[in-house]
C-alpha cells in the first residue's frame, strides 16, 4: 500500500464559501492523497483559496461538470480515485469505507449512497428533487434489473481500470447518471456505501436547476437506453406503431371481407404506412443490437490492455 497513489477529485464552480473546509477535511482523513481541484470558470475566490490550502488546482474553461470530469480523467494517473463535490455536502470521513471497497477488490466503482439512511430527504428541501431522484433511479433499475439506491450522488470512488475505460459523453450534471448506467451495462463491480448528507451551508447556492437539469438527465437516460439496449428500445416503438396499424387496418380488412372491395383508401394507406414503419423499426433494432454486441466485445478486449498497463497493486 505504500506505493499506491490515491487522488481526491473536486470539481468546483463558485465554492469559495466551502472549498477550504472540504480540502482540509480530506487532508485530515487522507494525508497521503493528492487533492485536485478543477475550477470551472468560477467568478469568486475558489481558485485562490484552493491554491492557498495546498491543493493541486487547474482551470477547466469548458463549462459543465461532465467536461471537468472528462479532463480530470485524461490528466490524472492514480490507483484509486475518490470524487466529491466542493460544496461540503459529503463527509470526508466516509472516504475510508469507499477506499477499502476498492482496495479489497469488491468494487470497480463505489457509490456514496445518500438516500438509504434518510439524511438527504431530511436536509435537502429543494422542490422536486425527491421526485427526480426516484424517477431516474426507478427507470435505471427497471432497465437493468438492478437495485441501485442512489443513482445521482456526487460522492464516488473508482479504480484505475474504470476511470481509464470510461467514455465521458455528458457535459453537465448528467455525468453521475452516466457513471451508473455505464457500470451496470459493462458489468463492472458496483457497491453502495451509505453516507450522511448535509445540506449546503447558508449563503451557498446549488448550481442545479431542477427542471432543466432534470430534463437533461431524463434525455441522457433516453439516449443511453437507445444506445445500450437498442433492440428493446426499438421493439417498444415497433409495438406502438404495429398496434396503431392494426387499429387503422381493421375497418379496411373488415370492409374487404364483406364486399370484396376497398373504399376506405386513406385508412388503407395509413395502415400500410404504420405497418411498414413498425417493421422498419424492428429491423433497425435487430441491426443496432448486433452493432452494440460487437462494440461490447471490442470494449472487453480493450479492457485487457488497460489491465496490463496498470494493474492495481
Amino acid at each position: 500500500m505504500n506505493d499506491e497513489r490515491i487522488v481526491i477529485l473536486i470539481p468546483c464552480y463558485n465554492e469559495a464559501l466551502t472549498i477550504k473546509k472540504v480540502i482540509n477535511d480530506f487532508q485530515r482523513e487522507l494525508p497521503e492523497a493528492d487533492i485536485y481541484v478543477y475550477d470551472n470558470n468560477s467568478t469568486d475566490d475558489t481558485y485562490e483559496i484552493a491554491q492557498n490550502e495546498g491543493a493541486i488546482v487547474k482551470k477547466e474553461p469548458r463549462q459543465g461538470k461532465g467536461n471537468v470530469i472528462r479532463q480530470m480523467f485524461f490528466d490524472i494517473e492514480a490507483d484509486y480515485y475518490l470524487m466529491a463535490d466542493g460544496d461540503d455536502t459529503y463527509p470526508a470521513e466516509n472516504c475510508h469505507e469507499l477506499l477499502a471497497a476498492l482496495r479489497e477488490g469488491k468494487a470497480d466503482m463505489v457509490i456514496g449512497d445518500r438516500l438509504s439512511n434518510g439524511t438527504y430527504f431530511n436536509e435537502n428541501k429543494r422542490a422536486f428533487h425527491d421526485f427526480g431522484n426516484n424517477l431516474v433511479k426507478n427507470s435505471i433499475n427497471k432497465l437493468y434489473n438492478s437495485n441501485i439506491k442512489d443513482v445521482m450522488t456526487g460522492y464516488r470512488g473508482f479504480n484505475r481500470v474504470f476511470v481509464k475505460s470510461f467514455p465521458v459523453m455528458s457535459s453537465g450534471f448528467q455525468i453521475e447518471t452516466e457513471f451508473t448506467i455505464h457500470a451496470l451495462d459493462k458489468r463492472f463491480k458496483l457497491i453502495e456505501i451509505p453516507v450522511d448528507y448535509r445540506d449546503r451551508p447558508e449563503g451557498s447556492e446549488s448550481k442545479l436547476d431542477t427542471l432543466s437539469d432534470g430534463f437533461k438527465v431524463l434525455m441522457t437516460i433516453f439516449k443511453m437506453f437507445k444506445d445500450y439496449k437498442p433492440l428493446f428500445f426499438f421493439s417498444i416503438w415497433f409495438l406502438f406503431f404495429f398496434v396503431l396499424g392494426i387499429f387503422a387496418g381493421i375497418p379496411v380488412i373488415s370492409e374487404f371481407i364483406r364486399t370484396g372491395f376497398i373504399d376506405k383508401i386513406p385508412s388503407a394507406i395509413l395502415a400500410t404506412g404504420l405497418m411498414t414503419l413498425s417493421l422498419l423499426l424492428l429491423v433497425t433494432g435487430f441491426i443496432l443490437d448486433t452493432v452494440v454486441t460487437n462494440n461490447k466485445k471490442d470494449y472487453e478486449l480493450n479492457l485487457y490492455s488497460i489491465y496490463e498497463k496498470g494493474k492495481i497493486k
